[in-house]
């Protein structure tokens, strides 16, 4: 019979069930008994833990004991008290550089090289909305271009409408909002996943398409278009001027074919959602083995979601390029903890009730699991929101802890695939950005069979090391860079997963 609990490290006191565990159930190799039932994936007490004294889990302070905890005991919500741990932040003390491979025996993938060097993963078409005005007419116009009609185009892997609330009611000029807003379409403009897209606006809105365009140093071409609705004849005739375009547009897109490129050309999204307990030591740290090997290729990997790495922002620091990166990440904690001030944020202790019922009590405890993701490498970049990703690597960008707006901002900064692990069950997912889902544990792999592309439970069932797992993972996305699809892009995901940072409204 396998051991009903997971041991993280030997100086921890706590240990997770690995399955459900029902009370008076005897754990031999823990020397207890549980005195209630433990959920699958929560923790369970290995020792006498009295009031006041840490909970150590990958042998790190995750919270300490609300009142004296007995030996088999559930610790949870009630058990564990939240309080902020101070984690000394070194820097570049364990930095190395990475040995990458030499060219000639990286590994490679089938892409789209775009004119300026760089290599897409998908072909799209995007049609874009300048504001919420314009939805109706952007929705239209990509939804005239149905698989039939695509067929005729075997090379475009899709038109896609993206479609935001705001643009308008937003505070104008410079304001970060707005900046937000203006650079994210950039981004999604140049990506290159991207071959051409037609940005459409009402024309009296906030985002002006022309301020747009010149703030962005974006120059229309046959592959860049825009529309103004009151300058075009109303919303049915830009319907018509915009599905011209497109047509056009598809023409030229179909050009481009998939061409063997090393594996220094991608540059992967790293996300989480819907985690459990398992994430923590199956699906993100699987991942990371992934990253370590991709860095080894010549590629890159984007960590976000700051606020999901509190408390763990010290084991980046130490491997951080240099102080003033180190220094970048630190920054952006301190002005997350002020912007969170006295609200009800992941931040300030709680998770999301999906995350607390697969067994994470606070913040403290994810934290650690989700940063596993980033693998072992130096830090080399930290970067703005949705701003441009230049550092070869593991890099971080600052943006918030919900999934959309997060990878929202990492498409615009240049990634072009993404690896996104799961312990509850996330439906995200893209067609312009293909999305992996790795599930955290056997169940959830086998409940949701039309999401989840890869199942990590492996780990858990001890059927794989995580190293097996991670070399199986980024073999994963070398195939679905080369043009196989995942479970999201199946489904038809994509039309509705835009969502640029909504900062502030003012009206």
């Amino acid at each position: 019979m396998r051991d009903p609990v997971i041991r993280l490290d030997p100086k921890d006191n706590i240990v997770v069930a690995r399955e459900m565990i029902p009370a008076g159930t005897s754990i031999p190799s823990e020397g207890v008994t549980s005195l209630q039932d433990i959920p699958l994936g929560h923790k369970i007490a290995t020792t006498l833990i009295k009031k006041g004294e840490p909970i150590r889990k990958y042998s790190t302070v995750i919270g300490y004991a609300a009142f004296d905890c007995q030996p088999g005991q559930h610790m949870h919500n009630e058990e564990i008290r939240f309080d902020r741990v101070q984690h000394p932040c070194e820097f570049g003390t364990e930095y190395q550089p990475v040995q990458v491979l030499p060219k000639e025996e990286r590994r490679t993938f089938r892409g789209y090289v775009r004119p300026d060097g760089r290599v897409g993963c998908r072909n799209v078409i995007l049609v874009v909305s300048a504001s919420n005005c314009a939805a109706t007419v952007v929705r239209k116009i990509a939804s005239s271009f149905t698989e039939e009609v695509l067929a005729e185009f075997p090379n475009v892997d899709g038109v896609f409408p993206l479609v935001t609330a705001l643009g308008c009611g937003m505070e104008k000029g410079d304001s970060v909002p707005m900046v937000y807003l203006r650079r994210v379409m950039r981004g999604y403009l140049t990506n290159p996943n991207v071959a051409g897209a037609v940005v459409v606006s009402l024309g009296c809105e906030n985002n002006n398409i022309d301020v747009l365009f010149e703030k962005e140093n974006l120059t229309e071409d046959s592959m860049l278009r825009k529309i103004i609705i009151q300058e075009s004849g109303g919303s049915a005739a830009s319907v018509r001027l915009g599905v011209s375009m497109v047509r056009e547009m598809l023409k030229e897109a179909n050009r481009f074919t998939r061409e063997e490129v090393t594996a220094d050309h991608l540059v992967l999204a790293l996300e989480c959602g819907g985690s459990d307990s398992f994430s923590g030591f199956s699906a993100n740290p699987a991942l990371g083995k992934a990253v370590d090997l991709l860095v080894k290729n010549g590629g890159t990997a984007c960590l976000t979601e700051t606020t999901e790495l509190f408390s763990a922002e010290h084991t980046f620091t130490c491997r951080a390029k240099s102080v003033e990166v180190g220094e970048k990440l630190l920054a952006r904690m301190k002005w997350w903890l002020k912007y969170c001030e006295g609200t009800d944020s992941q931040i300030n202790g709680k998770v999301t009730p999906g995350n607390n019922a697969g067994g994470l009590t606070n913040i403290l405890e994810k934290a650690l699991g989700s940063a596993r993701k980033g693998g072992s490498t130096p830090l080399n970049e930290v970067c703005d929101y949705a701003s441009p990703i230049r550092e070869k690597g593991l890099v971080i960008m600052d943006a918030p802890s919900y999934d959309p707006a997060a990878s929202t901002a990492q498409f615009a900064g240049g990634c072009t695939l993404c690896a996104f692990t799961t312990g509850r069950g996330s439906c995200y997912g893209t067609g312009y950005m293909p999305t992996v889902k790795i599930a955290s544990n056997t169940p959830l792999y086998q409940r949701m069979p039309d999401d989840m592309d890869l199942n990590a439970g492996a780990v858990i069932d001890g059927e794989k090391s995580l190293e097996e797992m991670g070399e199986e993972i980024f073999e994963k996305l070398l195939s679905i860079a080369s043009g196989e699809k995942t479970k999201s892009e199946a489904f038809g995901m994509g039309a509705d997963e835009f969502v640029p940072w909504d900062i502030g409204i003012t009206g």
